[in-house]
This record gives structure tokens, sequence and C-alpha cells, in this order.
């Protein structure tokens, strides 16, 4: 028998048998059981098998710490007993309340975020058939032109089926009954009734005509009424009878509420905001465009950006263009061309190559790894990619630049969305921003990252390049054959410093994985501490393990037991076995999202190979920035005993 089907066997028996689990799940240190009743579980003969480091209780969860094995255990687990899972499930264990606003933009990117595929792929099609009206490519009465217009445009028709059906996920509702409330408003033979001019009512109570295909707000108010409906529904109704009247009742509630109510409401709401927008960019221009440029990626930080997602859908369901994406592209390609400054004046061969790197990705419309990786890293070049938006920004404010679908992104992917009659000026707004963004990076200058082979960790002054330099080789690091050596850590994260044992979590604060230390982050992204190799990622993307050239294996835990968000507000930028180095991005997070989710975004980094080292100094205390140097590893030396006579 293995060590892991012996691990596996006595954790099995020693948390009250098969007959005393629920559901089982893993994270990437934890088995995370849900039991019928915690009292059966011995803890502290638990806590002596061996392959379990220690126990924890977080809720209603009983957690066993296995460490780096956890899947292998989990797997010898679930051949004696299928429990489910794989990635920790929710369980009840109470979330801390948010604030209003920022449980209202957690509601807002939860329901748009798995929308953005098929919008983003309708709008293409649609950015396609304009470029092909604009160069004559296919006769637009031709059977083809017209198949290709249907399938960009059946998304957007019937928008308010896919916002109902995500909306119920995210308020906890059917959301098959949300499609089928979706599908009552879009009915043609509604459509018919609302264009026959007559007074509708529905029991005598005045119904509205309202456009209900490609709306937004309606739909939203009528799912979450219908959440509220159906559970209570659900409560009251006995459990024989919920099958035919909890849908059948709620259909009737809601979507005649929808015809009387929340249609024309949402209606009237939504044409107030497109228009809204619109009545300020059309007559504040250059000035308008100016301050959302300058300010756009400033608000794609703190995520208020998916309230204008919404808002620019509604304008171009309501006016066929939208001012508010096109400023976006100019937020974002300021920030690249900040990135590509640093890239031409750093004389860091990695950090160059990092900055060219990300550059690109800004430039496609991926900006977090530019921003958080490079240039608030730095500070300087953040002020420059803002100074680029709004340059940019104001160009679009000036000629009123529009895009006319729904763009597959905010960056050069996404150029076919703006043809039509201000095409021009986008092009020449997106080189613009771009080009000051560089432009002001380097003239300004920034404190350089340190070579790597530096022994300071002060910074100096960045200066050109010189010619004779060449990029220093990234080696993958073979953890087998690794000399472990002295070693000092760089911060993963831009925050404050947390010493362990105040971490709120029993398992690292009782160092049952290791030595280390934490990070409270204030910037979305984890950058790797030191030249490495990363060795494991957690399938939840809220850890990553990694070795480093000194022989270091490290666990960086982004939150406290945020394996339960199942990857949502994360962003693996890194893929196991990629070498790294030090200051390079390897997660970005939604800071705002985890938090009003009611998680502590506290992140612990665990050294795991801990008795490999005697000495652990911390470097820093109080604020600090990624990359500045945190944690003093010293290899443990062999202790001789005195002989006797």
């Amino acid at each position: 028998m293995s060590k892991h089907e012996q691990t596996a066997k006595s954790v099995l028996e020693k948390i009250g048998g098969e007959s005393n689990v629920k559901t089982m799940t893993h994270c990437m240190t934890r088995l995370r059981f849900e039991l019928r009743d915690n009292n059966k579980a011995d803890r502290a003969a638990l806590e002596n098998t061996p392959g379990v480091m220690g126990t924890n209780i977080a809720g209603t969860q009983f957690q066993v710490i296995i460490g780096n094995d956890v899947p292998k255990v989990y797997e010898q687990i679930n051949k004696i007993g299928a429990f489910g899972g794989g990635a920790a499930q929710d369980d009840d264990t109470p979330k801390k309340k948010s604030n209003p606003f920022s449980a209202l933009l957690d509601i807002i990117s939860g329901i748009f975020t798995p929308l953005l595929p098929a919008l983003a792929g309708a709008g293409m099609i649609k950015a396609l058939l304009s470029v092909s009206d604009a160069f004559g490519w296919m006769a637009a009465d031709g059977s083809t032109y017209q198949i290709l217009k249907v399938i960009g445009d059946g998304t957007f028709f019937f928008l308010p089926i896919l916002i109902a059906f995500s909306a119920a996920k995210k308020f906890g509702s059917s959301m098959f009954l949300a499609a089928a409330i979706a599908g009552a408003v879009l009915h043609p033979e509604l459509t018919a009734l609302f264009g026959s001019g007559g007074d509708l009512n529905f029991l005598g109570l005045p119904v509205t005509v309202v456009t209900y295909s490609s709306s937004v707000i309606p739909i939203l108010l009528a799912i979450w009424a219908s959440s509220y409906v159906e559970k209570f529904l659900d409560k009251v109704i006995p459990s024989a009878l919920k099958l035919l009247f909890v849908p059948m009742i709620t259909l009737l509630v809601i979507v005649p509420a929808t015809l009387i109510a929340f249609g024309p409401v949402g209606s009237i709401v939504g044409q107030g905001l497109a228009g809204g927008i619109t009545w300020l960019l059309d007559n504040t221009g250059i000035f308008g465009g100016l301050l959302l440029g300058g300010t756009m990626s400033l608000i794609i930080m703190t995520g208020m950006h998916w309230a204008l997602v919404p808002i620019a859908i509604l304008s171009l369901a309501e006016q066929n263009f939208d001012y508010i994406l096109p400023i976006m592209f100019a937020a974002n390609l300021g920030q690249a061309g900040a990135t590509f400054g640093v890239f031409l004046r750093s004389r860091n061969p990695q950090f160059k190559a990092l900055s060219l790197s990300t550059s690109f990705s800004a430039m496609m419309g991926i900006t977090e790894p530019a921003m958080y990786g490079v240039n608030m890293r730095l500070k300087k070049p953040f002020v420059s990619g803002l100074i680029g938006g709004a340059v940019g920004g104001a160009i679009y404010g000036l000629f009123h630049v529009k895009i006319y679908v729904m763009a597959g992104g905010a960056g050069l992917p996404g150029i076919p969305a703006m043809i039509g009659p201000t095409f021009v000026y986008g092009m020449i707004g997106m080189a613009v921003a771009f080009a000051v963004g560089a432009a002001v990076t380097f003239v300004m200058g920034f404190k350089d990252i340190p070579l790597p082979a530096s022994e300071t960790s002060a910074a100096t002054d960045a200066v050109a390049p010189a010619a004779s330099e060449k990029a220093a080789p990234v080696v993958a690091v073979t953890p087998a054959i690794v000399e472990i050596r002295n070693t000092e850590l760089s911060s993963p994260l831009t925050g404050t410093v947390k010493a362990l044992a105040d971490v709120d979590d029993a398992t690292f604060a009782g160092e049952y994985m290791g030595k280390g230390i934490a990070v409270v982050p204030s910037a979305g992204v984890v950058t790797a501490p030191a030249d490495g190799v990363v060795n494991s990622l957690a399938v939840t993307k809220h850890a990553v393990g990694m070795q480093t050239v000194d022989g270091t294996e490290l666990l960086i835990h982004i939150g406290l037991n945020t394996v339960r968000l199942k990857g949502q507000h994360f962003n693996v930028l890194v893929e196991e076995g990629q070498a790294v180095t030090a200051g390079q991005p390897l997660i970005t997070f939604n800071m705002n999202a985890i938090r009003a989710a009611g998680y502590d975004l506290t992140t612990p980094m665990i050294v795991t190979n801990t008795k490999e080292f005697e000495g652990f100094t911390a470097l820093h205390s109080g604020a600090i920035e990624a990359g500045q140097p945190l944690l003093k590893l010293d290899v443990a030396t062999p202790k001789l005993e005195a002989l006797g006579d």
C-alpha cells in the first residue's frame, strides 16, 4: 500500500468513516469536508497521522491539511468512496458584509463577465460585416450576408434571455425559469400586440409598450424580483407541489409585473443613462474625453468599469453607437505605450523583455499585466499611461469618435468595431495615446528594477540601455538538482506586511505548511518573489507554487478560503513548468469583487521546505511595494554533537 493510500485510509477512518462524509473537495493544500457531525472526527488522532500536517474548522467545513500531496490523497479517498468535487464548493460560512456600491459592482461583473464571449464573438461578426460594407466584399442582399447578419444580431436581439440566465445564476434562482420569463416578453405575438396601436391592459392594469429585444435593465429588474418570489414560494409550498406550483406562480407574477412595471421603469432608466452619457460627451467634447480618458485606467482598477458595460450595450441598442468603449481603447493604448517606454529605457534585460511582452498584451486589450506588473510597480510610467489615455480621449471627445457594434476587446482586435464616419479619428487617437504614453515615460524616467545579479535592493535611475548588453538567459529549475542556498525573497504584492502569526487562519498562523510572511494587498497582481520556475497552480487559480533558483520552495496563497470562488475573479498569467524572473506577474485578481464576496485578501507566502532553513528574517514592515526585499532565509547548518570520552 502506497503512503498516499495509507494516509487516505487513515483520514477517512478518523473523520468518522464514509457515513459521516456529505461532500469532500480540495484546494491547493487541504482536504475540505462537509461532515454530518464534526464531533465524530478525532482531530488529535488526525494530527498525529503520517501525511497530515494539521486540521482546521472554518464555519461548517472540516479541513485536513495535507500540503503539496493533497491531490494524490484526494484521489485515493475517492477510490474508497466517491464524495464528489475536485474544487471546493461554497459552504454556509457567514460572509462579511460589503458596502452597497461594491456589492452592486460585484453583481454587474458577475452577470456580464460570462456573457462577454458571446457579446464579443457576435460583435466581431457585425464588425466584419461593416468591413464588408466598406470594401464591397459581399452583396448586402445576398443569402451569405443575411445569414452572417443573423448570426451577429441573434446574440443582441435575444440578449435579455442571456442576461436572465446569468442573472439567475448570480441571484441563486432557477436559470431556466429566468430564461422562460425573458422568452415570454420577447414572444413575437406580444411584439405584434404592442404594434397593434390599441390600449393594452392585464386584469385592468395598464401595460406600457416597450421594446424588450436588446434591452438590459428591464430583465435585470425582473429576474432580481423573480429570485425573491421563487425563494419565498419554495419555502411555503409543500415539497410534493413545488415542481408544479413554484414555476407556475413565479411566471404568473413576474411576467405581468415586467409588462406593467419593470419594463417601463427599466426602459426609462436605460434611455436616460445612454442618453445622459451621449449628451455629456456631445456637449463637453474635448474636456469630457480628456477627463474620462485620463481616469479610465483608474476606473478599471477599481472595477467600476463594469458599471459602464451595460450602459454601452444600452447605447448601442438605443442609438446604434457608443462613446464610452472607444475611450477604453485610448486608455489601454496609453498604458501599452507607457510600458513600451519602460522597454526602451530600462537597463535590466529581463525587465525589458517583461515590459515588451506586457506592452503587446495591453495593445490587445489585456492591460492588467502591464499596469500591475510594470507601470504601477514603477509609479511614474503609470502616470504617463494616464496622460497618454487623456490625450487620446481628448481626440476622441473632440471628434466624437464612436463604435458601432460591440467590440471584441478594447484593443487592436476590436478596431473593426470603429468602422464608420469617425474611424480615421479613432485610429489617430489610439496611435497618439500610445506615442504619448511611451514618450512621457522615456522623458520622465523612473527608478529601474536592479539587475538580477545586483547585491543591492535599491533601484537606480534608468538611463538608455547600453548596446553591448544582452538579455540574461532564463533557466528552468529542476527541483531534484537545485542546491539550496541562502536567499532573499521580494514581496510578491504591493500592500502592507503582516506577520504570519496574525493571519486569521489557523493553518497559516500555526505554520502547519511552513514558516513565512503575509501581505495585505493594495493592488491585484502577484509577482514572482525571485527567479525560478512555477511548479504548481491551483485549479481554482487562487494559489501558485514555485521553486527559486536557490532551492526555496514557495506557496503564495491569494486570500483566505478563496478556493470557494472556484477561480472567479482570478486570471493566471503563467503555466506549470514555466521559468519566471523576479517581478514577473503570475496571477492578477479583482480585489473589489473578492472583497465584495466577503473574503479576506490577506496573502500568505509560505516557505514549504522550511526545514532546510534555520534563519527567517523579515526585511520590511508596514507598507511595501511589489519587488522590495521582504524575507531573508539562511540555510540550516548541521549541528555536531560533542563526543563523550
